[in-house]
This record gives C-alpha cells, structure tokens and sequence, in this order.
C-alpha cells in the first residue's frame, strides 16, 4: 500500500490554505485514489507520478473556485503546473484523468488503462467500496482503515444539496456519460 508519495504530499501542500479544513479528508480520499488506481493499473511504479499530479488536482477546483462545476478549473491548474515544470508530454493524459473521473461508463478505447484506473478508483471510493471494479474487498477495507473518510463524503452531500438547490436543472455538472 502507498502511505507517501513526496510529489502528491508537495502538490497538496501549496494548496493547503485554498483547501482549509476539509484537507485531512481532501488527502485520504486521494490516497485511497492513488491505491486504487495503482493497483487496477498493475502496480507500475513509472505510473505513480501521474497518478500523484490527477489525484492532486482531480477535485481540487472545489476550493481553489468555490464551486461544484469544479473540472474546467481543476483541469486548468494541472495544465498549468505541468506546463510549468515542462511536462507538456503527460498534459493529455492527466487532464483525461480529471475531466473523466466522474464517468459513469468507461472511457473510450483510445484513452490509456491509467485513466480507466483512475476512473474506477474514483468510483470505489465515492461508493465506499460497494462498487468494486475487481478489487479484493479486503484490500479496499484495508487502503479505507489507513485512510479514513475524515468527513469527506459528507462534505461531497453538503456541497451536493448546495449545489442542487441553486442550479436544480444542472445539480452535478462533473458527471460525464
């Protein structure tokens, strides 16, 4: 199980302030990401970079904006911080990770394993493991004890209703078909 990834623990840090109170429950759920989609992606230690910048900024829109149509922003941050450190060649590949994250059917064809990884990752953890995508329930149990909710899916409910009682045609404009 990955506890420490120094790049995502660096990303996440500079944006500490943005994220205020909910970062404990911001982290475990990224962690829980990154273990998820690690594992689904088979383990490939080249990955966990790209996995440690989408899970950085997959959500991150949320705080940095104040809003629940938190993609368009998060995208814009992790193109702009890979642009900065001259990482323009995993652009594609990392926004694909964010804007598709709340897919409900898989991605095309096109795009790499690691987004569907990450995807479904994302889909474990928002259904608290009942959706599985083949991973053993007790790893999930087990990535889920080391990195507790915190909070963090009550956080999800309350800006949820927030966001559906003022925009109730368009109440979850991150969910892509």
């Amino acid at each position: 199980m990955l506890t420490r990834l120094a790049l995502f623990d660096e990303l996440l840090e500079q944006r500490a302030p943005a994220i205020g109170k909910d970062l404990p429950a911001y982290r475990n759920h990224c962690y829980r990401i990154i273990n998820f989609a690690n594992a689904l992606a088979g383990g490939d230690p080249a990955q966990l970079d790209k996995l440690a910048i989408a899970a950085a900024f997959h959500d991150i829109g949320i705080w940095t904006h104040d809003t629940f149509d938190y993609l368009p922003p998060s995208e814009q941050q992790a193109r702009n911080w890979l642009a900065s450190k001259g990482n323009a060649a995993w652009c594609d590949e990392i926004i694909a990770m964010i804007a598709l994250h709340h897919k409900i059917t898989a991605c095309a064809p096109h795009h790499t394993a690691l987004v569907e990884a990450f995807r479904q990752a994302d889909w474990i953890d928002v259904t608290a493991g009942v959706i599985s995508h083949g991973l053993p329930r007790s790893f999930i149990r087990q990535v889920q004890a080391a990195f507790p909710d915190n909070g963090f899916h009550l956080r999800l409910l309350q800006l949820s209703v927030k966001r559906a009682l003022r925009h109730p045609l368009n109440p979850l404009p991150m969910m892509r078909w």
